[in-house]
């Protein structure tokens, strides 16, 4: 097991990851920009580093500062958390030039999954189905129309690199196809480096279903079930529930076991995420995230598995001990992201907290590394904290989160808090009918009739 592990991230994710190396007896470095010399995971670590102003290109992406504070600090390991290095397959390797522990997976799988075109060829060979569209990148405009041709529009234009919704364009007809190709690209260029776009079949009123896995590098590998993550915002996640309304025991079952086979050929190593677009009974790949996700927390709740106590565990070389058969799926649990946003036109909102209170009881869970009198900053990701919540059944999970929401009290700033205390209280979310277009739709129709 590793002696000293260094948390390359920040924010509640930091905070989580230094929670789960407490329970282990293994000793924690926290990095930080000069802007998070006061967050919550620094005050408690065993050691701490700054690493650079609040820029996070100087700090958080520094790896020459982050070495340096592994060398400073003896750490034998460093966990990216979620952003920043986590998918940096350079990083991996430059880690273990220096003979430290990269705890994720394997550089070569995080290469190839995060190149979304050689990510969709590699599903496709291990037999996970995978949705229409370009075998490779599409080279011209010319090419472009034959295959949407060919797979009937409309059509999704997508950048190979990168995600979050950036270098992705509809085109619903033949007329619109090259502007939304060029948009792509332009998008793609300056998001990351790489114009490369490819084309995809565009599915109306889709599910964003994921399926959480697990690997330890040797040809073991299971999947702790799906998570729903339908519920989206200019293709960020917003709320995140596991099981999924719309998926039945035997469809878990066979996606299930369709990914952790997959990830048995690869050899995959750690928690990864599978992710796929569902219509109509059917399963389609749209990519894979090879690290810790934000929602994870639903799994855990349903599942009982601590994911990062057993991320580490398989990076320091131990074998994965769970079996399929050893996961068993109780109750439902729901994951709300609360930003420090405004609740209907998300403009951000940093600033201090000045009064912070969280929900209890049974079944409910806070990750966050607010306190009050914290300050959030305005250089990174909007992220308050994460609300989850447990029930027998999906019904009591709602019931349970209408409660929490109204306990939540995050002042001084704007945040989600309001949008989600309306949300639990809509006939499509107590029914779960809703697909990744929904919110955007309802947000539409909430700001015309204000």
């Amino acid at each position: 097991m590793f002696q000293k592990i260094l948390i390359a991230n920040r924010g509640e994710i930091a905070l989580r990851i230094l929670r789960a190396c407490k329970e282990l007896g293994i000793a924690t470095v926290a990095v930080h920009s000069t802007a998070d010399a006061d967050a919550m995971h620094v005050r408690l670590a065993d050691e701490s580093v700054c690493i650079g102003p609040p820029p996070a290109r100087d700090s958080y992406l520094n790896v020459p500062s982050l070495l340096a504070a592994c060398e400073i600090t003896g750490a034998d390991a460093v966990h990216p958390g979620y952003g920043f290095l986590a998918e940096n397959a350079r990083f991996a390797e430059i880690l273990k030039d220096h003979n430290i522990h990269f705890i994720g997976p394997k550089a070569e799988h995080i290469r190839t999954m995060g190149d979304k075109i050689e990510a969709k060829k590699t599903a496709q060979a291990l037999g996970i189905p995978v949705v229409p569209g370009s075998d490779g990148g599409i080279t011209s405009d010319e090419e472009a129309h034959r295959v949407a041709a060919e797979i009937g529009f409309p059509v999704l234009v997508k950048a190979a690199a990168g995600g979050g919704g950036r270098g992705m364009k509809v085109a619903l007809t033949a007329e619109g196809l090259s502007q939304a190709l060029s948009t792509a690209r332009s998008e793609a260029k300056a998001a990351f480096g790489d114009d490369a776009v490819y084309l995809e079949k565009y599915l109306a009123k889709p599910r964003h279903i994921e399926v959480q896995v697990l690997g330890d590098g040797r040809g073991h590998a299971i999947h702790l079930g799906e998570r729903d993550c339908s519920l989206q915002r200019r293709h960020q996640k917003v709320w995140e529930e596991a099981p999924s309304p719309v998926i039945t025991p035997a469809q878990r079952h066979e996606i299930g076991e369709t990914v952790a086979s997959a990830m048995r050929k690869l050899n995959y190593l750690g928690v990864g995420t599978v992710e796929f677009l569902y219509e109509d009974g059917k399963f389609y790949f749209i990519e894979m995230n090879t690290r810790i996700q934000v929602e994870h927390p639903v799994t855990e709740m349903v599942t009982g598995i601590d994911l990062i106590n057993e991320q580490i565990r398989v990076a320091a070389g131990e074998p994965l001990t769970l079996r399929q058969e050893d996961v068993v799926f109780e109750g439902h649990a729901i994951e709300c992201r609360v930003n420090a946003e405004h609740p209907t036109t998300f403009r951000p909102s940093p600033g201090k907290i000045t009064h912070y209170h969280v929900p209890g009881g049974l079944g409910i869970r806070v990750d966050s590394n607010a306190y009050q009198g914290y300050s959030i900053p305005p250089y990174y990701d909007s992220l308050v904290g994460k609300l989850i919540v447990h029930g027998k059944t999906r019904d009591e999970c709602l019931m349970r989160l209408r409660r929490a929401l109204d306990e939540f009290v995050v002042d001084g700033i704007d945040t989600t808090l309001p949008l989600f205390r309306t949300l639990v209280r809509t006939k499509e979310m107590a029914a779960g009918a809703y697909d990744i277009h929904w919110l955007e739709h309802f947000l539409a129709e909430e700001i015309k009739g204000v």
